[in-house]
Protein backbone atom coordinates (compact mmCIF):
# COMPACT_ATOMS: atom_id res chain seq x y z
CA UNK A 1 0.00 0.00 0.00
CA UNK A 2 2.70 2.67 0.69
CA UNK A 3 4.53 1.60 -2.29
CA UNK A 4 1.53 2.20 -4.60
CA UNK A 5 0.95 5.80 -2.58
CA UNK A 6 4.63 6.29 -3.16
CA UNK A 7 4.45 5.95 -6.73
CA UNK A 8 1.62 7.79 -7.27
CA UNK A 9 2.80 10.88 -5.79
CA UNK A 10 6.31 10.10 -7.80
CA UNK A 11 3.81 10.32 -11.24
CA UNK A 12 2.23 13.79 -10.49
CA UNK A 13 5.24 15.29 -9.39
CA UNK A 14 6.73 14.01 -12.72
CA UNK A 15 3.62 14.58 -14.82
CA UNK A 16 4.07 18.77 -12.85
CA UNK A 17 7.56 18.98 -13.93
CA UNK A 18 6.34 17.90 -17.08
CA UNK A 19 4.01 20.32 -17.34
CA UNK A 20 5.79 23.20 -16.19
CA UNK A 21 8.90 22.08 -18.75
CA UNK A 22 6.64 22.05 -21.76
CA UNK A 23 5.02 25.53 -20.56
CA UNK A 24 8.23 27.27 -20.04
CA UNK A 25 10.14 26.00 -22.78
CA UNK A 26 7.21 27.88 -25.13
CA UNK A 27 7.71 31.08 -23.05
CA UNK A 28 11.15 30.74 -24.04
CA UNK A 29 10.30 30.23 -27.82
CA UNK A 30 7.93 33.17 -27.82
CA UNK A 31 10.12 35.01 -25.81
CA UNK A 32 13.02 34.82 -28.29
CA UNK A 33 10.68 34.76 -31.59
CA UNK A 34 9.24 38.04 -29.91
CA UNK A 35 13.40 39.58 -30.04
CA UNK A 36 13.71 38.22 -33.28
CA UNK A 37 11.83 41.93 -34.60
CA UNK A 38 12.23 44.58 -36.93
CA UNK A 39 10.99 47.82 -36.14
CA UNK A 40 8.60 49.07 -38.77
CA UNK A 41 6.36 51.97 -37.54
CA UNK A 42 4.27 51.59 -33.98
CA UNK A 43 3.64 47.69 -34.65
CA UNK A 44 7.27 45.51 -35.65
CA UNK A 45 7.82 42.34 -37.78
CA UNK A 46 8.06 39.59 -35.15
CA UNK A 47 8.50 36.17 -35.51
CA UNK A 48 5.50 36.03 -32.48
CA UNK A 49 2.89 34.60 -34.81
CA UNK A 50 4.64 31.96 -36.26
CA UNK A 51 6.06 30.74 -32.14
CA UNK A 52 2.32 31.45 -30.83
CA UNK A 53 0.62 29.08 -33.46
CA UNK A 54 3.66 26.62 -32.90
CA UNK A 55 3.16 26.65 -29.58
CA UNK A 56 -1.05 25.89 -29.68
CA UNK A 57 -0.90 23.78 -32.31
CA UNK A 58 1.96 21.22 -30.57
CA UNK A 59 1.07 21.93 -26.90
CA UNK A 60 -2.64 21.65 -27.27
CA UNK A 61 -5.07 24.45 -25.85
CA UNK A 62 -4.81 23.91 -22.36
CA UNK A 63 -0.72 24.15 -22.41
CA UNK A 64 -0.99 26.38 -25.26
CA UNK A 65 -3.00 29.39 -23.63
CA UNK A 66 -1.02 29.13 -20.22
CA UNK A 67 1.95 29.27 -22.46
CA UNK A 68 0.73 32.62 -23.54
CA UNK A 69 -0.69 34.14 -20.55
CA UNK A 70 2.42 33.31 -18.41
CA UNK A 71 4.52 35.14 -21.91
CA UNK A 72 1.93 38.40 -21.29
CA UNK A 73 2.15 37.95 -17.02
CA UNK A 74 5.84 38.06 -17.34
CA UNK A 75 5.74 41.03 -19.54
CA UNK A 76 3.54 42.60 -17.18
CA UNK A 77 5.59 42.13 -14.36
CA UNK A 78 8.88 43.54 -16.31
CA UNK A 79 10.47 40.79 -17.35
CA UNK A 80 11.81 41.78 -20.77
CA UNK A 81 9.98 39.10 -23.15
CA UNK A 82 8.41 41.27 -25.74
CA UNK A 83 9.50 42.73 -28.87
CA UNK A 84 12.58 44.92 -28.53
CA UNK A 85 13.20 43.46 -25.36
CA UNK A 86 10.35 45.88 -23.66
CA UNK A 87 7.91 44.94 -20.62
CA UNK A 88 5.46 46.13 -18.23
CA UNK A 89 2.45 48.09 -18.18
CA UNK A 90 3.77 50.89 -20.98
CA UNK A 91 4.63 47.84 -23.42
CA UNK A 92 1.69 45.76 -22.91
CA UNK A 93 -0.65 48.93 -23.00
CA UNK A 94 1.15 50.49 -25.66
CA UNK A 95 0.01 50.16 -29.53
CA UNK A 96 0.94 46.64 -29.60
CA UNK A 97 -0.79 45.69 -26.37
CA UNK A 98 -4.32 44.42 -28.33
CA UNK A 99 -2.32 42.04 -30.43
CA UNK A 100 -0.08 40.59 -27.38
CA UNK A 101 -3.46 40.06 -25.97
CA UNK A 102 -4.86 38.26 -28.60
CA UNK A 103 -2.28 35.91 -28.94
CA UNK A 104 -4.19 34.26 -26.66
CA UNK A 105 -6.50 33.23 -29.14
CA UNK A 106 -3.90 32.81 -32.14
CA UNK A 107 -2.75 30.03 -29.69
CA UNK A 108 -6.48 28.64 -29.06
CA UNK A 109 -7.72 28.04 -31.93
CA UNK A 110 -4.67 25.71 -33.73
CA UNK A 111 -4.79 24.20 -30.74
CA UNK A 112 -8.62 23.51 -31.14
CA UNK A 113 -8.04 22.07 -34.49
CA UNK A 114 -5.76 19.90 -32.72
CA UNK A 115 -8.51 18.19 -31.72
CA UNK A 116 -9.74 16.73 -34.34
CA UNK A 117 -9.48 12.94 -35.34
CA UNK A 118 -7.20 13.67 -38.61
CA UNK A 119 -4.63 11.26 -39.07
CA UNK A 120 -2.97 11.87 -42.79
CA UNK A 121 0.21 14.58 -42.06
CA UNK A 122 -0.97 16.95 -45.05
CA UNK A 123 -4.45 16.95 -43.69
CA UNK A 124 -2.84 18.07 -39.77
CA UNK A 125 -1.02 20.65 -41.87
CA UNK A 126 -3.97 22.14 -43.42
CA UNK A 127 -5.98 21.85 -40.16
CA UNK A 128 -3.69 24.01 -38.41
CA UNK A 129 -2.76 26.31 -40.90
CA UNK A 130 -6.46 27.15 -40.94
CA UNK A 131 -6.71 27.14 -37.51
CA UNK A 132 -3.71 29.49 -37.23
CA UNK A 133 -5.50 31.76 -39.44
CA UNK A 134 -8.49 31.89 -37.86
CA UNK A 135 -6.29 32.71 -34.52
CA UNK A 136 -4.82 35.38 -36.41
CA UNK A 137 -8.05 37.29 -37.36
CA UNK A 138 -9.10 37.28 -34.16
CA UNK A 139 -5.44 38.91 -32.90
CA UNK A 140 -5.88 41.01 -35.83
CA UNK A 141 -8.94 42.45 -34.60
CA UNK A 142 -8.38 42.73 -30.89
CA UNK A 143 -5.07 44.65 -31.67
CA UNK A 144 -7.07 47.10 -34.41
CA UNK A 145 -9.69 47.60 -31.88
CA UNK A 146 -7.13 48.45 -29.02
CA UNK A 147 -5.30 50.36 -31.65
CA UNK A 148 -8.20 52.65 -32.81
CA UNK A 149 -9.23 53.11 -29.05
CA UNK A 150 -5.40 54.29 -27.79
CA UNK A 151 -5.22 56.52 -30.92
CA UNK A 152 -9.09 57.89 -31.33
CA UNK A 153 -8.21 57.13 -35.07
CA UNK A 154 -10.31 55.82 -37.89
CA UNK A 155 -10.17 51.64 -38.39
CA UNK A 156 -9.31 52.13 -41.82
CA UNK A 157 -6.22 53.99 -40.63
CA UNK A 158 -5.27 51.24 -37.89
CA UNK A 159 -6.09 48.35 -40.86
CA UNK A 160 -3.90 50.57 -43.22
CA UNK A 161 -1.28 50.95 -40.36
CA UNK A 162 -1.21 47.54 -38.52
CA UNK A 163 -2.58 45.35 -40.62
CA UNK A 164 -2.47 45.29 -44.08
CA UNK A 165 1.65 45.65 -44.41
CA UNK A 166 1.74 41.94 -41.92
CA UNK A 167 -1.18 40.15 -44.19
CA UNK A 168 1.23 38.03 -46.40
CA UNK A 169 4.30 37.92 -44.13
CA UNK A 170 1.64 36.85 -41.21
CA UNK A 171 0.42 33.96 -43.68
CA UNK A 172 3.97 32.64 -44.24
CA UNK A 173 4.63 32.36 -41.05
CA UNK A 174 1.84 30.46 -40.45
CA UNK A 175 2.69 28.06 -42.84
CA UNK A 176 5.85 27.37 -41.44
CA UNK A 177 4.30 27.01 -38.36
CA UNK A 178 1.78 24.78 -39.32
CA UNK A 179 4.60 22.80 -41.19
CA UNK A 180 6.62 22.14 -38.22
CA UNK A 181 3.99 21.15 -36.09
CA UNK A 182 2.23 18.27 -38.63
CA UNK A 183 6.06 17.29 -38.80
CA UNK A 184 6.79 17.38 -35.24
CA UNK A 185 4.11 16.58 -32.97
CA UNK A 186 4.29 12.98 -33.93
CA UNK A 187 8.40 13.72 -33.21
CA UNK A 188 8.04 14.97 -29.74
CA UNK A 189 6.84 12.98 -26.81
CA UNK A 190 3.91 15.73 -25.49
CA UNK A 191 1.33 13.69 -23.73
CA UNK A 192 -2.54 15.20 -23.69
Amino acid sequence: MKNTVKTNRSKRFRSAAREIAYIGLAVAVIAVCAWISLPVGPIPFTLQTLSVALVGALLGWKRGTAAVAVYILMGLVGVPVFAGFKSGIPALFGPTGGYIFGFLFAALLPALFKLLPVKKVWARMALFYLGSILGLAVCYFFGTVWFVLMYDCTVGYALVLCVTPYILPDLVKLAVAAFLAARLEKRLIIER
